[in-house]
């Protein structure tokens, strides 16, 4: 694809999807890395699920883009690959978040909200893809002052 603009780029979305997974990593190991959320925000019973879930949304956004970027996967494919891999990870950073004192690992709720995340944000990337391919390209709009 040598002359793929960013947005149909397999490689933009890649590295969108290695920041996404580098800031995952950051976000197990607790306070440390990110400050606490303002007092009232997200303040409800499991509200933390809500957060994985959208968190997991958009990761399977960027890695179904650069899947389906690199290869025309029917929608069947791509869901089931990407919710598997990012269940995989979901797994994985429960386990991970087991190892700091001042987070909770291992809870199936949290895998399963990250799962829950994965399989939605598939399915709305492989049905709004086209919006995006739509959007004007910076590289062949006008300029303006």
């Amino acid at each position: 694809m040598p002359n793929a603009t960013f947005k149909t780029n397999p490689r933009f979305w890649g590295v969108g999807f290695l920041v996404w997974f580098i800031v995952l990593c950051l976000l197990s190991h607790g306070d440390r890395f990110h400050p606490p959320l303002p007092i009232g925000f997200f303040d409800f019973a499991n509200s933390d699920k809500v957060m994985h879930f959208g968190f997991f949304f958009g990761g399977a956004g960027l890695l179904a883009a650069l899947l389906h970027f690199s290869r025309d996967f029917s929608t069947q494919e791509l869901t089931l690959i990407v919710t598997i891999a990012l269940s995989i990870i979901g797994v994985a950073d429960e386990f991970h978040q087991s190892f700091f004192e001042n987070r909770r690992g291992n809870d199936p709720g949290d895998w399963f909200a990250d799962t829950l995340g994965a399989f939605f944000g598939t399915l709305v990337f492989r049905y709004t893809y086209r919006f995006l391919l739509k959007l004007p390209n910076q590289e062949n709009s006008p300029q303006t002052l």
